[in-house]
């Protein structure tokens, strides 16, 4: 083999690498479940949405509940989307969202690293946040910049 194919083909295997780190093609087909149990049995729903596919397919339901101390929670059920790179839980300022363009006009607010692609799990929402500036609820690939699914947030009726 001559010193030029060695070079060829060491450069592909560094661009073969960092591609993969990016992209992640294994994520595709490997699920990461979670299954964390409701925070409090007496907690109050006070919005709520099913999630409908944007860049990915999605499903499940996503509750902001109130616990008996005031502290609030998002509670996604029965969710399911593809597994990706680097995602997570925004609070979005508007439900038609698709990418960072579209992020930063409407406003967000990151609740942290998506705990699983699959399962129910929950995730604080910080004191003082002002829930009638968030219109939806959505897993975003930070990494690229796209929306996988969003769960319109809707007010619930008392009960």
């Amino acid at each position: 083999m001559s010193k030029r194919s060695t070079i060829v083909l060491a450069a592909g295997a560094v661009v073969a690498v960092i591609a993969w780190y990016f992209f992640r093609p294994d994520r595709a087909f490997i699920d990461s479940r979670v299954s964390e149990s409701t925070p409090n049995a007496a907690a109050t729903v006070l919005l709520a949405g099913e999630f409908q596919s944007r860049a990915h397919e999605g499903r499940g339901l996503a509750q902001v509940l109130e616990l008996p101390g005031g502290e609030r929670v998002l509670r996604l059920l029965s969710f399911e989307t593809l597994n990706g790179p680097d995602l997570q839980v925004y609070l979005l300022g508007a439900p038609n969202v698709d990418d960072r363009a579209g992020l930063e006009a409407a406003g967000f607010l990151t609740l942290g690293a998506l705990k699983g692609n699959v399962g129910d799990q929950n995730y604080v929402i910080p004191p003082g946040t002002d829930l009638t500036r968030y219109r939806a609820v959505s897993a975003w690939c930070r990494r690229f910049g796209v929306n996988f699914t969003t769960a319109e947030l809707a007010a619930q009726k008392a009960s």
